[in-house]
């Protein structure tokens, strides 16, 4: 079994890009979103994503028990203990829908309610970012081998000079609290994208906080979270705690995600 958190998340990675091929067959066609029960929406090319991404973790991991969106909406949910994977097969699923570009695939590793391992991959931009104890960024096309990607670079968080703090904030989700906590602190710029894409901002240095005070679960976040760890940031509670996963229901509650240790006591003041 593999234990390692580099490999493990290569392989996430691996089918991360592997389940994009389906995903750009439906964003290239005239696929349509619907309503699920909750309000959220789905697209076959959710559904499609999920079908492959459950197959290939039940051959690399099947002592594994896996958390997905979709299979949970139908009330799927498999007991867990220390050790589970959550995913979001297509997240940004209203940016797919508009056909925008910042729609990702999300495969996570949690470990003693910790983010240990994590791949995101935005499929409409050929870029895929991987974390486990490192983190690195790279340009791959849907459905090609991990092996044969380019522009292979680490990633890690920047310090921030105290007078150019960058807030990066969800475009499609944008709602009050988060707003006010923005509000209250002294940013000098502020950036809009989708879906985890904000995460792998933070972790590039691109960016130094995101915050989300809106409704979200924990298959958002996982992948964005590892991938943020292994780059030297962190993720906390709304108040500042050590964030943890296997809450009740998957509810992330509110969380933000820090690039630096340093602005804990900015944010948090």
């Amino acid at each position: 079994m593999v234990t390692d958190p580099d490999e493990i998340a290569r392989i996430f990675g691996q089918i991360a890009v592997n389940a994009a091929v389906p995903i750009m067959e439906f964003f290239n066609s005239d696929s349509e979103a619907r309503r699920k029960t909750d309000g959220s929406p789905v697209t076959d090319a959710d559904l499609a994503s999920e079908r492959l991404i459950l197959a290939a973790l039940a051959h690399e991991f099947p002592d594994i028990p896996v958390i997905s969106e979709e299979a949970a909406s139908e009330g799927i949910l498999p007991e867990v203990g220390e050790r589970f994977i959550l995913v979001d097969p297509l997240d940004g699923t209203r940016e797919f829908a508009k056909r925008h570009q910042e729609f990702a695939v999300n495969i996570g590793l949690i470990d003693s309610s910790i983010a240990v391992a994590g791949a995101i991959y935005a499929p409409a931009l050929d870029r895929l970012w991987i974390g486990g104890r490192s983190a690195f960024a790279m340009s791959i096309s849907p459905g090609s081998s991990i092996r044969t990607a380019q522009d292979i670079r680490q990633i890690k968080t920047r310090l921030p000079p105290p007078d150019s703090v960058k807030v990066v904030a969800s475009r499609s989700h944008p709602d009050r609290l988060t707003g006010e906590f923005i509000d209250r602190l002294a940013i000098n710029e502020r950036i809009s994208a989708g879906s985890s894409l904000k995460f792998c901002l933070v972790a590039e240095g691109q960016a130094d906080f995101y915050p989300r005070f809106g409704p979200t679960m924990e298959w958002d976040v996982a992948a964005g979270d590892a991938i943020l760890r292994a780059a030297g940031g962190l993720m906390v509670t709304g108040n500042g705690e050590t964030f943890q996963y296997g809450k009740p229901g998957y509810h992330t509650g509110h969380f933000v995600a820090l690039g630096s240790p340093s602005l804990l006591t900015k944010v948090f003041s």
